[in-house]
């Protein structure tokens, strides 16, 4: 069965995460390394792991498998995921697959490098309604597109 894993602490679409997860009764798993309230639903699981860098990311990349979701913006996290074959979706609706994760790693290791080497990058647009209705729509797609039956070729015993 899918399950959805959120990399919560910096995540602007938990509550539209929740209510796709209940239509479809997905189990979600919110990872994060403080407490953050969720709605109460025997579909919703906190996890909250220590305090330190990546701590939450290892934990979602140790637990996703082939046929989930995972939310999450930090571009390293969805390529490990991505590799376990896990779907990964960031907060604007972009989908991250096999074919888009080396290019969009390769652009945050360049901006990245750049910025530590003193040049100011622009920074991405804020986020807006147009952003959050983009992800319902891209989530709930995904949702459907994992939920199908697929079509395998028998193979001869």
């Amino acid at each position: 069965m899918t399950r959805i894993y959120i990399d919560a602490d910096a995540c602007p679409v938990k509550d539209e995460t929740y209510r796709v997860a209940g239509r479809y009764k997905l189990p979600v798993a919110v990872v994060s390394n403080r407490m953050i309230v969720i709605p109460d639903s025997p579909l919703i699981e906190r996890v909250v792991v220590e305090a330190g860098p990546d701590v939450a990311d290892d934990w979602i990349a140790e637990h996703a498998q082939e046929g989930d979701i995972v939310v999450t913006g930090d571009i390293p996290l969805a390529a490990r995921c991505v590799e376990k074959g896990a779907s990964v979706i960031d907060s604007k609706g972009k989908i991250h697959d096999a074919n888009s994760i080396g290019m969009a790693l390769a652009m945050r290791n360049l901006m990245t490098d750049l910025r530590s080497a003193g040049m100011e990058t622009p920074g991405g647009p804020s986020f807006s309604k147009t952003d959050r209705s983009r992800y319902l729509s891209a989530l709930d797609t995904l949702v459907v597109r994992l939920r199908k039956p697929r079509f395998r070729i028998p193979v001869a015993p």
